[in-house]
């Protein structure tokens, strides 16, 4: 398989039993720009080097992504943690008769463990 990046298109080629099918794709890009102290610039320039890097943009762009999932992943399960503690709560402090499969259930379990 061949990968061309032109302009905004991206260019798949691929070769099976003789046959050349080629496709493209837009990528959809966008600018942003960051300003940095000469001090900082330096710094992260020498780590990119020590992280084999080629480019600064890449190793910035890349140790944002890591960070940024992290924080969305702790933030979902923080927002699942509350969802949860506001449904155990709900169940535990409602005055809601258990049901009959719950109840038949929870009699089953009673009898295997009592053995």
């Amino acid at each position: 398989m061949i990968i061309l990046f032109r302009n905004n298109y991206v260019h798949l080629q691929a070769e099976t039993n003789n046959n050349t099918a080629m496709k493209t794709a837009v990528v959809e890009q966008s600018r942003f720009e960051l300003r940095l102290s000469t001090e900082d610039r330096s710094f992260f320039e020498k780590a990119s080097r020590i992280g084999g890097y080629s480019t600064l943009a890449g190793f910035i762009k890349s140790i944002v992504r890591e960070r940024a999932k992290i924080i969305i992943s702790e933030n979902e399960q923080i927002l699942a943690s509350e969802r949860d503690k506001e449904i155990f709560f709900n169940a535990v402090l409602s005055n809601v008769e258990p049901s009959e499969k719950l109840k038949r259930a929870a009699n089953k379990y009673l009898e295997s463990t009592a053995k």
